[in-house]
């Protein structure tokens, strides 16, 4: 089997139900296409069963570790879902994508019930769930374990909803990267609740490239009722993210953040430093709140570290103080190149 593209718009909902497994082909060569099932232009999808979509990656992630070359591939996402709308995809299982497991682009009201991701944590740039240019998505009581991001929003996202999901092993949750384009979109009412995040690289994170054009604005984002295990990194905004120095931070980010609420954190950090909010000196951080925040770092309370930002901090929750000077260039990692996501966005849009 390669690739698979399906295509509307239909006459009617469509419905299918997979309930055995279904093999992509090993060799990335042979699925003809960035995403081995492409799914577009429908109204009232829904896909269900307890299937499982099997990328077979593994010959795919070795190609994939492309951090220091920055010449990703597009080797074969699991789903590809443009322009869907009114639609939901339940209870069926990716497993072993070679690239991405689901990327959704231009879709509204959209939602992923019951979902499972299944790769391990060295298969390179393997995002669970990648969302960009849409309106209305949820993805609820999903469990992902991957190699990157657990679920990541790019630009132009609005009403997402992150509500029940476990998250390990992988990256975390994370919007952006954001600005490394001059076309982006702005971001806007992004809810991360209820989620369980276990060994992973970060917790949630906000992340935007400095001494780039973009002017795109963050704002109504909630981070809320969060539960970390031996989290590397729990809580991150990171206004001068340029992993592998693939940029200059000469000029500041101009993108602004604002009205962000960081409440009910609780858990293990695998780092001293539970909070780490680094926004943009030409543009600092506003409306930011913290509130009953309790993370701990080998049995201590972990700290927060704030630059260009003066969060209101209500109920238990750690005080701001100045990062360290060694602090500076470790807190919010830098290995986890976010170049295909946009570049994908697009490619596709195009």
């Amino acid at each position: 089997m390669t690739h698979v593209e399906v295509k509307g718009p239909c006459k009617a909902p469509i419905e299918i139900q997979v309930d055995g497994t279904i093999k992509a082909p090993p060799n990335p060569e042979d699925v003809g296409g960035e995403q081995w099932l492409r799914i577009g232009y429908v109204d009232h999808l829904t896909i269900s069963g307890e299937g499982v979509f099997d990328g077979q990656g593994a010959t795919a992630w070795k190609q994939n570790n492309c951090n220091k070359k920055f010449d990703c591939k597009l080797l074969g996402m699991n789903f590809g879902f443009n322009f869907i709308n009114n639609s939901i995809v339940r209870n069926i299982t990716s497993k072993d994508s070679k690239h991405f497991h689901v990327n959704v682009l231009g879709c509204n009201n959209f939602t992923f019930d019951g979902f499972k991701v299944s790769a391990p944590g060295d298969s390179h740039n393997t995002d669970g769930i990648h969302i960009g240019r849409s309106t209305d998505v949820n993805v609820l009581n999903t469990d992902i374990a991957t190699g990157d991001d657990c679920v990541s929003m790019g630009d132009g996202c609005k009403k997402i909803l992150v509500q029940n999901v476990n998250c390990g092993p992988g990256h975390g949750i994370s919007i952006g990267s954001l600005g490394k384009y001059k076309e982006e979109e702005s971001v806007e009412d992004i809810t991360v609740k209820g989620c369980t995040l276990k060994e992973t690289m970060n917790g949630v994170r906000i992340k935007t490239w400095p001494n780039t054009p973009s002017t795109i604005t963050v704002t109504d984002m909630k981070f809320e009722d969060l539960t970390m295990d031996k989290v590397s990194n729990p809580v991150i905004i990171d206004q001068e993210y340029c992993p592998w120095n693939q940029c200059t931070k000469e000029n500041p980010s101009k993108i602004k953040i604002s009205k962000v609420s960081i409440k009910g954190i609780k858990g293990t950090s695998g780092t001293k430093e539970g909070l780490v909010l680094a926004c943009s000196s030409g543009t600092p951080c506003e409306g930011v709140e913290i509130s009953d925040v309790s993370l701990t770092f080998n049995g201590a309370p972990a700290i927060a570290t704030c630059t260009n930002v003066k969060p209101t901090i209500t109920g238990k929750a750690p005080a701001c103080t100045a990062p360290t000077t060694d602090k500076k260039g470790s807190a919010p990692p830098t290995t986890d190149k976010k170049e295909s996501a946009p570049t994908t966005d697009k490619k596709q849009k195009q």
